[in-house]
């Protein structure tokens, strides 16, 4: 079954990790992947900060959509990246999720999802 990894992280709380240790779990992140590796439909991408972010939004009365700069969401987390793995069940994606390195952190977390199956229907 296919699912989603979402990773988030709260940016306020990311902020406090001394650069060191972050590049230290960032090697634990490559080997995480590597470990992982025959689970992954895709390579997933790292987001870029949501300072970036650029949201298309459906329009108070009618009209256009419109653009704005910056996320839409007035969230505290992020979404850092994500993943599409194919393992055997949610039990499975879960024992992944589990094993996210930056979980040591606080404000991280993966969002697991299952990706709706269209062929199925």
């Amino acid at each position: 079954m296919k699912y989603v990894l979402m990773y988030t992280s709260r940016p306020d709380l990311e902020a406090a990790v001394p650069p060191e240790r972050q590049a230290e779990v960032y090697q634990q992140i490559f080997a995480w992947f590597e470990r992982h590796g025959a689970s992954f439909v895709d390579a997933g991408a790292e987001l870029q900060g949501v300072e970036t972010a650029t949201t298309v939004k459906a329009p108070a009365e009618g009209g256009d959509p419109v653009v704005v700069d910056g996320p839409f969401t007035e969230a505290k987390e992020m979404i850092g990246g994500f993943s599409v793995i194919d393992v055997p069940d949610l039990d499975a994606a879960l024992a992944m999720a589990r094993e996210w390195p930056p979980l040591i952190f606080p404000g991280v977390a993966v969002e697991v999802r299952p990706i709706v199956d269209h062929g199925a229907m």
